[in-house]
């Protein structure tokens, strides 16, 4: 049994909604930010778009967010070494320059959810589980081979998703910036990381 499916709902995360709910706090201010006064203009101008998931109990209180959009991974732009960590799993002969993915720009769990007594995963595995089956689901109409996050370049940030098992899409702080045309000196404010859902396809079909 798991909080979020057994307790709350999922709903399209909009301004009728943060209209009718208590203040969404994960405890960083550009979340609270971007959840308060953003998501609307994101959504509005195609850029992706927002869900969240509300407790039964009391509709009123959001226990989780998170914005998904159309995203990709070009191995055109990585040292030959991440690009062989990227496709490590892709037969040769499907091999591309471009692979879909999904960007999850953002994510928070309520400062007051972040750890239910009795659980065995929190409620951030939890809704990480959940966003990763969505896109392995049969029902989904498009192709999407990996999930990507620009994650904070925060410790609690960047342990998050070490723990969902995401990989660093380059090996070093240097190498990104030099990716992203940085100078060296510069302060990187967020990392990359990518996680592959073939792996759940492999897992769902040895269940099978």
């Amino acid at each position: 049994m798991a909080f979020l499916s057994d307790n709350c709902t999922l709903k399209l995360y909009n301004q009728k909604l943060i209209d009718n709910c208590s203040p969404f706090n994960c405890d960083h201010n550009d979340l609270n930010d971007f959840f308060a006064n953003d998501v609307d203009d994101y959504s509005n101008e195609l850029l992706g778009k927002t869900y969240c998931f509300t407790l039964d109990s009391d509709p009123t209180i959001i226990v989780c967010a998170f914005t998904i959009s159309n995203d990709s991974i070009k191995t055109t732009h990585l040292p030959n070494s991440r690009k062989k960590k990227v496709i490590r799993e892709i037969p040769r002969p499907k091999q591309m320059r471009s692979y879909p993915a999904v960007l999850i720009g953002r994510l928070g769990v309520h400062k007051d959810f972040r750890n239910i007594e009795g659980e065995s995963d929190n409620i951030g595995k939890q809704l990480m589980d959940f966003i990763k089956s969505w896109f392995i689901d049969k029902a989904n109409k498009t192709g999407c081979r990996f999930i990507v996050v620009d994650s904070y370049n925060e410790p609690r940030a960047l342990r998050y998703y070490d723990k969902n098992e995401f990989t660093d899409l380059f090996s070093s702080e240097d190498q990104e910036k030099e990716y992203a045309g940085l100078p060296k000196d510069s302060v990187l404010t967020s990392r990359l990381k990518f996680f592959d859902l073939i792996v759940l396809t492999k897992l769902e079909i040895l269940k099978s």
